[in-house]
This record gives structure tokens, C-alpha cells and sequence, in this order.
């Protein structure tokens, strides 16, 4: 392909740089929610056996499960699927964390996953494929990021109505919610506007295409009245 050649091909719309810039964002602030083990943290002045937890992980500093029919201390932090917490993982993981352990890693998957199809959008690769099909994937990015959006929103909500149960951890009083969770919160108001963006820019690609299929009917029927003249 000569250098005239690939100058010709329109490159990304700014629509679709401007949605991706954010989406790219909002999945850092994703990435440090996910892996990081502070949605809910005690305030250092109590002295609590809790210390900190994330979607994965727990923290104990000498705790002891008064329901545990053995005296067994939990001290450190361990993987929430991990051996150590097997005997109180009932406890650790209601229904409902383990709904937004489900919702939090689905949002995963699609913010990170939209964020490649961004990509091969804004460089062009494959070049025959993206320019043919540009419209589609434009769309299919911005499902990708509304629905990873609203994932990382019901998870959220759910979360702070929650995480103040007396049946969870002991002593809600004693904890605040923490830098993880609130980073969730910020992703998921950053890809809500990304999605805004990404939605104009997928009609305006769905529009464009449209008008180029009419434009190539016009000229066929102009070229077959012609072919009769």
C-alpha cells in the first residue's frame, strides 16, 4: 500500500478519542478498586481486630470469630478464597458482596475489553475491516461502556446500603468506607460520561453510513437510467 494510499482513509473521529481518553481513565480508577483491599476500613483509634477489606482480600489484626466453634485466631491479611478463611467465609461473603464480586469483575471485563476495540478503531488495524465495519464497533463500544457503567453503579449503591449490616462485619460503627470504594464511585461517573460521548459519536457513525448507502443507491440508479438512454 503506498504512502498516498494510507493518507487517504479518514482517521478517528474526535468523538471516539475524546470517549476512549475517558474510558481509559475511568478503567485506572476501575483497576484500582478492583485489586485494592480498602472499600472498608476501621479508624485507627479503636484498636478494632478488623483492619481493612476489598473485594478479595481481609485484614485481621488478632481476630477471633465468636460463632467459631474453635478458638482460631485470624491475624494478616488472605485472599477472601483462600484456606485461611474457609471456616468463616460464610460470614466474610454474603449474598450480596457476592453479587458485586460478580458485577465488579463483568464491568471489568467490558471497560477493559471496549478499551481494545478503541484502540484498533484509532490506529486502524485491520484498516479494511475498521473502516467497512467502524460503525458497529463504535456501537458495541458504547454498550460496552453504559453497561460497565451501570455495574460499577448498582455495585456501588449496594455496597454503601450494605456495608453498615450488623450481621457483617462486628462493630460497623467502628469502620468508614475507604480510597477503593471511592474510586469505584469516581469510575463509574467517568465512564457514565464517556458512554454519553461514545453514544453521540456511534450515531454519527450509524448516520454517516447510512447516508453513504444512499448515496451509492443514487448513483446506481442514476447509472442504470443511463445504461437506457
Amino acid at each position: 500500500m503506498s504512502l498516498k494510499t494510507n493518507q487517504d482513509y479518514h482517521r478517528a473521529s474526535n468523538g471516539l478519542v475524546a470517549g476512549g481518553t475517558l474510558a481509559y481513565v475511568g478503567s485506572i480508577f476501575l483497576l484500582i478498586s478492583f485489586i485494592s483491599p480498602y472499600w472498608v476500613q476501621s479508624y485507627e483509634e479503636t484498636s478494632s481486630a478488623f483492619k481493612h477489606m476489598g473485594l478479595w482480600q481481609y485484614c485481621f489484626d488478632q481476630f477471633r470469630y465468636p460463632y467459631h466453634q474453635f478458638d482460631k485466631m485470624f491475624d494478616g491479611c488472605h485472599y477472601i478464597y483462600s484456606d485461611e478463611y474457609y471456616v468463616i467465609r460464610e460470614w466474610l461473603l454474603p449474598g450480596w458482596l457476592l453479587a458485586i464480586q460478580a458485577w465488579m469483575t463483568l464491568s471489568f471485563i467490558l471497560s477493559f475489553g471496549s478499551l481494545v476495540i478503541i484502540a484498533l478503531i484509532v490506529v486502524r488495524y485491520p484498516l479494511r475491516f475498521i473502516l467497512h465495519y467502524e460503525w458497529l464497533l463504535t456501537g458495541i463500544v458504547f454498550v460496552c461502556t453504559a453497561v460497565s457503567s451501570f455495574l460499577m453503579f448498582i455495585s456501588v449503591w449496594l455496597f454503601w446500603t450494605q456495608s453498615s449490616r450488623r450481621d457483617w462485619l462486628m462493630y460497623p460503627n467502628f469502620n468508614h468506607l475507604s480510597y477503593s470504594y471511592y474510586f469505584g464511585v469516581f469510575s463509574f461517573l467517568i465512564h457514565t460520561y464517556a458512554s454519553y460521548i461514545l453514544y453521540y459519536d456511534a450515531r454519527r457513525a450509524y448516520d454517516l453510513r447510512r447516508e453513504s448507502k444512499n448515496l451509492v443507491m443514487q448513483m446506481y440508479d442514476t447509472n442504470s437510467r443511463n445504461g437506457f438512454v
